[in-house]
């Protein structure tokens, strides 16, 4: 088998690494790269504006990534006196890390869905909640947060765009190559790549690969489109998707 990474760097070039120590053929083609959020700089004084046992909410790695130096530059530590939340164990990780702060994370998929399950946030009537995140992020988890009487406040720290391919040499590159095998672990990416690879190479390659994917919601979405052959992770991390490949 022959796998194709579409994870962003760092995180696809280390799985990568780690899948052709273990003997795999595997490449790496990142269909998305990142560079600062446009409400990054708004960071310092969202945090300061919180009071005790608010909320913090970050959705990705990479919303810590851009956060802490911004935080470094303006000599804005952590504050102690908020809850941190985190959407996984990586992120939560992530956080702690930079922070040494206690991070809360779903014990088992990487959502909101089940983020939003865990018994501290069911009543979070009149706290104040920051999200940290990427531009183009679902809406779940404010929304709810919301409705749950919380007043939600948005940082977009990283912003996705895509990364340029040709779509027909690219496909052409990635069937001779002998891809079958492709790990996905955003619905963007998923998007992505269907619509960059032609009709042609779609029908007589693309969708007769096995998709690695990171959730039920994204195998569903996936079928939609019309594969068949699709295997859920037990999460987003690294460690997860070399289980779900081996």
């Amino acid at each position: 088998m022959t796998i194709l990474v579409t994870r962003p760097s760092p995180t696809g070039e280390q799985l990568v690494t780690r899948l052709r120590k273990l003997g795999y053929n595997a490449w790496h083609s990142p269909l998305i790269e990142f560079s600062p959020g446009r409400e990054l700089a708004s960071l310092p004084s969202l945090l300061q504006a919180l009071s005790a046992n608010d909320l913090v909410f970050a959705l990705s790695q990479h919303a810590i990534h851009y956060a802490d130096p911004m935080l470094a530059r303006t000599g804005i530590s952590w504050p102690a006196h908020l809850a941190y939340y985190a959407i996984g164990r990586t992120t939560a990780l992530a956080l702690h890390k930079i922070s040494a702060h206690p991070v809360t994370y779903p014990p088992e998929r990487e959502t909101s869905e089940t983020l939003l399950q865990l018994p501290d946030l069911q009543d979070v009537s009149g706290k104040r909640a920051l999200l940290l995140r990427g531009n183009g992020g679902r809406e779940l988890l404010g929304e709810t947060l919301t409705e749950r009487g919380a007043q939600v406040t948005y940082c977009e720290c990283y912003q996705r765009r895509d990364v340029h391919y040709d779509g027909l040499e690219q496909s052409r590159h990635w069937q001779q190559i002998g891809i079958d095998k492709l790990v996905i672990t955003s619905g963007e990416m998923l998007q992505r790549i269907y619509t960059l690879v032609p009709d042609y190479y779609r029908a007589s390659w693309l969708l007769g690969c096995q998709l690695i994917v990171v959730s039920e919601r994204l195998a569903e979405q996936a079928r939609q489109l019309g594969w068949r052959d699709i295997r859920v992770a037990d999460n987003a991390d690294n460690d997860a998707l070399v289980r779900a490949l081996q």
